[in-house]
């Protein structure tokens, strides 16, 4: 019988095909799974539409390059063989990444709410850390990941052979014909439009819900994506809008209600002169940021009873009852606490280049002024660049697992809580026993995916012990336990204590951004701080102005947060959520979207729900304005401590 003969493009055309088919059936899948919420935005027919063409940008990306080098390169002689092997390994290795990045998604999703996107490639660069939380917490996501690429591997190898075999050759006179065909059908499927813009993910957006606005991707095209976004993230807030550099300076100063006198430097627009509230002897200052504790955790603060050493420390100082991080990574909230920096759709400064070092913390600030400065952590201090932009930015000494002899309990992202806290007593006691205060940044860990911690420490809330809800309940007994020490040391007397989450532990929901997951707790105790629930609508930027006031320390700093012993109420707070951006005041909040004009809302606390509401065109511009500011001074290096000749005399 005589073998039919193939068109060079029949390989391509045919992979084509069969990806087509498992990106439908993964999104029809992933559809099911989260039908109630489709359902809820009627979205149920433009999620398919929109998605195929979706899909067809990712096949015209992955598969117009081999199929015009096909046209160009394949002859029956030795080059047109070494071109089809190639061929088939790229057939083979776009197919298995497509179907990786699909099997993937579902244990992404339950995690963090969307497809995968730029946390899955940030987490690649911690292989030791990551696969070691995947293998103690989702063993059968990564067992079925792993399987499914070592079978589709062998699969597509063997149908890449098959389907590359009985190839015809093309007639010289067809190829610069077919060639100009290809490229004009791989950059109009590229594209997917034929405005100036070519499509990108806010043009397919069509709900309020970022998950079901996510569903419209595929896993491949969203990684590959952001991939190509962060060479952008010096100018990254751009895509929210553009604004002159006077117009923003001028919006950002204006809602700080300081006069412009206050503005100290030329050279550094935000550089104010802040004499403190507390003018005696300069006291210590500890940070204890606490991993993923969302005011859900907590009893005092109408979430679950989960915290009764929290709930009765909130008795002792002053306790912010309605604060709101800045973002949903720990760097993020890193970047808040110690920086006061406001959010931008880049990844946090703890990871940028220009912010390594030069750039402005309370560490240095306080370093210059004579502190002993540090970082307490029970993991390994590279995790997330945090080692280089801590030495860089003036923490003298970092203290990570390496330096802890004995411990209690070690699970997959270092020491226990508990071991953490022995060893920042051990260290505070050694500190207050020199001439010099000091500042110290403790993060805690034990409340992190897979939620490992020591038996017999807490009467357990779940039944299985490896959930949120039992590692919060944990960290809040190893708090207790740190608070009960320091309370009988030397240092206490002379120390400030803010005890503040990075984050919430799972930011999830059906808004574009969901604001009841950015509620955090934060209180400051320590002698002399008189016990009281502050309900002023704050941010965790407006955290690090309160603590310098509150140390006894003055000083000139670039932060727009506000010191909060002062009778000011900002009112406001920002939030960043994946590349989406909240402006929230009071009830009213903007929200900003990449290539998409602000929208309006009111926000109910009490029901967490969002309503359409028309905001004027001067709130658009300030929540603008602040979305702008942070790539801008990041972007020219003007978030910094002041030389002498950059200060006005």
């Amino acid at each position: 019988m005589q073998r039919q003969h193939r068109s060079p493009l029949f390989p391509i055309l045919y992979f084509i095909g069969l990806n087509l088919i498992v990106l439908s059936l993964s999104r029809l899948g992933l559809a099911l799974w989260q039908a109630e919420r489709i359902t809820a935005v009627n979205g149920w027919t433009t999620l398919f539409l929109q998605g195929i063409r979706i899909d067809i940008v990712s096949i015209c990306y992955l598969f117009g390059t081999p199929a015009l080098l096909t046209i160009l390169l394949w002859h029956n002689n030795t080059l047109g063989k070494i071109w089809f092997v190639i061929l088939r390994l790229w057939l083979t290795a776009c197919s298995v990444f497509i179907l990786f990045m699909e099997v993937a998604t579902p244990a992404f999703i339950e995690t963090y709410d969307f497809r995968p996107n730029r946390l899955f490639i940030e987490y690649l660069l911690y292989p030791k850390e990551v696969f070691t939380m995947l293998a103690n917490g989702h063993l059968t996501a990564v067992l079925l990941s792993l399987i499914s690429v070592v079978v589709a591997t062998v699969i597509y190898w063997r149908l890449a052979k098959r389907v590359t075999q009985n190839i015809t050759e093309i007639s010289w006179k067809w190829r610069p014909l077919l060639a100009l065909l290809v490229i004009a059908l791989s950059i109009l499927g590229a594209r997917s439009s034929f405005a100036h813009r070519g499509i990108n993910p806010a043009m397919v957006a069509f709900s309020g819900d970022p998950l079901v606005n996510s569903l419209v991707l595929n896993s491949g095209y969203s990684v590959l994506y952001a991939v190509q976004q962060l060479k952008d993230e010096e100018k990254s807030s751009e895509q929210y809008g553009k604004m002159t550099e006077a117009e923003m300076l001028a919006i950002v100063k204006k809602s700080r209600n300081r006069p412009e006198s206050d503005y100290i430097s030329a050279d550094i627009p935000t550089l104010t002169r802040n004499p403190a509230s507390y003018q005696g002897k300069r006291r210590n200052i500890v940070i204890i940021l606490q991993e993923s504790l969302g005011a859900q955790f907590i009893g005092t603060l109408g979430g679950k009873p989960l915290s009764p050493n929290f709930d009765r420390l909130a008795n002792e100082g002053w306790l912010f009852e309605n604060i709101y991080a800045t973002g949903t990574r720990s760097v993020r909230g890193i970047e808040a606490i110690t920086a006061g920096f406001t959010p931008t759709p880049a990844r946090s400064t703890v990871k940028l280049t220009k912010s390594q070092t030069g750039f402005f913390t309370i560490a240095e600030l306080l370093r210059r002024q004579g502190y002993q400065t540090s970082f307490l952590y029970g993991g390994e201090k590279h995790f997330d660049n945090m080692a280089s932009y801590f030495y860089g930015n003036g923490f003298e000494t970092i203290i990570d697992e390496k330096a802890y002899k004995q411990s209690k309990f070690k699970g997959t992202w270092g020491m226990s809580d508990e071991d953490l806290f022995d060893k920042a007593h051990e260290t505070f006691n050694t500190l207050a026993k020199t001439d010099k205060p000091f500042f110290s940044l403790v993060f805690t860990s034990s409340n992190h995916d897979p939620f490992e911690f020591p038996d017999g420490k807490i009467a357990l809330y779940d039944k299985e012990k490896q959930t949120r809800n039992n590692a919060a309940k944990y960290a809040d007994y190893a708090l207790g336990y740190f608070f009960d020490l320091a309370k009988q040391s030397d240092y206490w007397q002379d120390t400030l204590f803010l005890v503040v989450a990075d984050h919430d532990s799972r930011v999830n929901g059906a808004d574009l951004v969901p604001i009841y997951n950015f509620h955090i707790p934060a209180l400051i105790l320590g002698e002399g701080i008189e016990p009281k629930r502050d309900n002023r609508l704050v941010s965790q930027i407006d955290m690090p102005p309160t603590l310098l006031s509150l140390a006894g320390v003055s000083s000139d700093y670039p932060m727009i947060g506000f010191d909060l012993t002062q009778n000011v109420n900002p009112n406001r707070a920002f939030m960043q959520y994946d590349q989406t951006q909240a402006m929230l005041k009071g009830q009213d909040v903007i929200i900003l979207q990449p290539n998409t004009e602000p929208k309006g809302y009111q926000y109910d606390f009490v029901s967490k729900q969002f309503q359409p509401k028309a905001q004027s065109a001067e709130m658009k511009k300030e929540a603008l304005a602040h979305a702008l500011l942070g790539s801008y001074l990041y972007k020219n290096q003007l978030y910094k401590l002041p030389q002498a000749s950059d200060v006005k005399k």
